[in-house]
């Protein structure tokens, strides 16, 4: 009873800590205090302290009070939602009042008294009001297991099997309790049943951490490990005390000395050889499937290395992942783009968060502790993978903006001068073509507004770029924009937060929609069933704006790469430099700009545009 004691105290502990961040465990952790207060009460009553231990097993009610309080909890938690059940939860509080109204009762009337029994010495027996508090506390264990079934018919998964574990576990410490009340029905026999009590904290904590009922971490391992350990223990002395017809303490202190040193001697033994075993039993337990070695963590690490990417990062920990689990996962980081469809429920999410990566699991609820551990184990891994990434990534970009800001601003400087010498000659040709026919004129002055924003787009190019940030709504801005254009008989489809605001340069990016827009009005005008879609979300530190058309597919031959560079043009009449500027702009929001071709459309624009900018 000691032992089981301290090892439902040291439950209660783990419980009641834990339900700091679930609180369904505060009354399973005062279910596990009361049991310890119980079991001490029998201590009480055989070391004769009747009167103490009188009160404290006249108080078990408060143990099914606990128990039930904690099933209503638990159940209701999710997508179990029955009126009862929230009405018994609200009105807890009168249950617990009840409680301690039969407990007082008990206490103050004669309902229980100390008694000498052959099998045991001295005992505690039930007796006229002793009745009603044993009836109580048998109504409301029936009660809370009665909940834990209407649960388990309701919920799937994990917490249906924690369910499961929480019911048999309560069944079970039913059934070892059970011969305590033999000596109140006249039955002076002893009670073995009661030797295995130990077992029953230990299937409590193994039902909490296999099951999910709370994170699982290193300290459950250890504290089932020890629990285990203590019922090893006792089994031992519970054995050696049978041997020789003895139990309790005092029988142990009239053994000879030197058979205490003998007994300790065989207890440390057996505790050194069954430590190795008995931990890797604990771990295969609350971590089946978990197939962890340093070997395996450093091939993880080495490989997610070598990744020069953030496309080529989240391909190869998908399969590094994937193959360590043999089945299938999917890992999404924000600046990763084009990888190839994963079809799995199992997903890795890294992202960066106050100058931070997170990672967030997603969809391994159901999955065993093992193969959790497994990707809690591999996110860590993947979440400095891409710290050092972005550090890399952030050094190779600022040497690549110092040497192009040392290209741009020599061809700003040629740029500025050719559109003084060209314009010149322009205007003279304008002039000029006053005097020629109409048709000739035309086609005059169409190719001079050709050349003309030829020379305006090279000087945004070249040029430098300050920008003023302010606050903008939009969706206003988007669909001012789109009105500049005769889309003729193009379906146009808008998917935007109503009163999402960008902190951008205004005037910046209505360059940028305003490129891509006039893009796809060219292409789409004279096609039937043509679509124009603009579909806005957020997602991490980023607004993703994805801009959408069915015309024609760009040439496979063009990469991503390619397509923004300056002078890459499919269009006729076009100067070549749009995608390029539209590039420029984003880059310096600290933005991106990417071509997909994964996401249902021929042509498909993602922009990114940060949250939050700093400052400039």
């Amino acid at each position: 009873m000691l032992v089981t004691s301290a090892c439902a105290g040291l439950m209660s502990g783990w419980l009641w800590w834990h339900s700091r961040y679930q609180q369904s465990l505060a009354g399973l952790a005062g279910f596990g205090a009361m049991m310890a207060l119980w079991c001490l009460g029998h201590v009480f009553v055989i070391h004769d302290q009747p009167q103490l231990g009188r009160y404290l097993l006249l108080a078990n009610p408060l143990m099914p009070t606990f128990f039930l309080h904690f099933a209503l909890r638990f159940v209701e938690q999710d997508k179990v939602k029955a009126p009862w059940l929230s009405w018994a939860r609200r009105h807890i509080g009168w249950l617990y009042f009840l409680t301690a109204l039969v407990v007082l009762l008990s206490w103050s009337l004669d309902a229980g008294d100390v008694l000498q029994s052959i099998a045991l010495g001295q005992v505690f027996v039930f007796h006229s009001y002793g009745f009603l508090n044993l009836l109580y506390t048998v109504t409301l264990g029936i009660l809370a297991h009665a909940v834990l079934w209407f649960g388990w018919r309701y919920h799937q998964g994990n917490k249906k099997r924690s369910i499961v574990a929480m019911f048999l576990a309560g069944g079970w410490g039913l059934l070892l309790a059970t011969p305590v009340v033999f000596p109140s029905f006249g039955l002076d026999w002893f009670p073995y049943p009661m030797l295995l009590l130990p077992s029953y904290p230990v299937l409590l904590v193994y039902g909490v951490v296999r099951y999910q009922m709370l994170a699982v971490n290193a300290l459950a391992n250890r504290a089932l490990l020890w629990l285990v350990m203590s019922l090893l223990l006792l089994l031992l002395m519970a054995l050696v005390s049978s041997v020789f017809g003895q139990l309790g303490m005092r029988a142990l202190a009239s053994v000879p000395g030197w058979q205490l040193w003998l007994y300790s001697s065989l207890v440390l033994l057996l505790t050194a050889a069954c430590y190795r075993p008995v931990a890797r039993l604990a771990e295969r337990l609350i971590y089946p499937g978990a197939t962890l070695d340093q070997t395996l963590i450093n091939t993880w690490r080495q490989q997610l290395s070598l990744c020069q990417n953030w496309s080529g990062l989240s391909e190869k920990a998908a399969q590094l992942l994937s193959a360590a689990l043999k089945q299938k996962v999917q890992v999404e980081l924000p600046l990763a783009s084009g990888g190839p469809a994963i079809d799995s429920q199992l997903k890795i999410r890294c992202y960066p968060q106050s100058g931070r990566w997170q990672v967030e699991l997603l969809g391994w609820d159901d999955m065993t502790p093992g193969i959790r551990l497994v990707a809690q184990v591999f996110g860590s891994l993947l979440g400095s993978s891409c710290e050092l990434l972005a550090q890399s990534l952030q050094l190779a970009e600022a040497e690549k903006q110092q040497l192009a800001q040392q290209h741009l601003v020599e061809m700003g400087a040629l740029a500025a001068s050719m559109a003084h010498e060209l314009r010149n000659p322009l205007n003279i040709i304008s002039m000029a073509s006053a005097g020629v026919d109409a048709e000739l004129r035309s086609h005059i002055q169409l190719q001079l507004k050709r050349a003309d924003r030829l020379i305006s787009d090279m000087l945004v190019y070249s040029g430098r770029l300050q920008l003023q940030y302010n606050q903008i709504e939009l969706e206003p801005l988007l669909q001012s924009l789109l009105q500049q254009f005769d889309w003729q008989q193009v379906k146009l489809e808008l998917n935007i937060p109503s009163g999402l605001m960008l902190r951008v340069d205004q005037h910046r990016v209505q360059q940028v929609f305003l490129n891509l827009f006039d893009n796809a009005n060219a292409f789409l005008r004279n096609q039937a069933d043509a679509t124009l879609r603009v579909e806005v979300a957020i997602k991490g530190d980023f607004i993703r704006v994805w801009v959408h058309n069915n015309g024609p597919a760009l040439d496979p031959s063009l990469t991503t790469e390619q397509l923004f560079r300056p002078f890459i043009s499919k269009r006729s009449g076009g100067s070549g430099l749009g995608l390029a500027i539209v590039k420029r702009i984003m880059d310096a929001h600290q933005g991106q700009i990417s071509f997909r071709t994964d996401l249902g459309w021929p042509v498909s624009f993602e922009l990114l545009f940060p949250k939050d900018i700093p400052d400039v």
